[in-house]
């Protein structure tokens, strides 16, 4: 079992940044590949960014790319996601999730563990 806890959301506004992290609990977070996904009001949750079990290979949305980046530290038990240039669209719910198959991936179906999300906010 593992629990997931995001934070770092919060009220920015246009073009400014945001870093969320995402700690995981349990020693065996360094196997998991992790994603992170948003769901903004009235929409169905979407693909953000993903990242495998090394940090190797990492995938992003294609709105994303360019602006947003994640990484992760397994001493730390925490992936990241910095997103800048944020836009006022970006606005939603950030889930992170791991996916104990290593690979990371943009299908929700191939994560096991879902953290409860942050709140981030752009305003104009």
């Amino acid at each position: 079992q593992v629990q997931l806890v995001e934070s770092g959301g919060g009220l920015v506004q246009v073009g400014g940044s945001l870093r969320l992290s995402c700690a995981a609990s349990g020693r065996t977070f360094i196997i998991y590949g992790m994603g992170w996904f948003r769901q903004a009001p009235g929409k169905e949750r979407e693909f953000v960014a993903a990242i495998n079990w090394s940090g190797g290979e990492t995938y992003y949305a294609d709105s994303m790319k360019g602006r947003f980046t994640i990484s992760r530290d397994n001493g730390k038990n925490t992936v990241y996601l910095q997103m800048n240039m944020l836009k006022p669209e970006d606005t939603a719910v950030y889930y992170c999730a791991a996916d104990r198959g290593g690979r990371g991936s943009g299908l929700e179906a191939h994560y096991d563990y879902w953290g409860q999300g942050t709140q981030v906010t752009v305003s104009s």
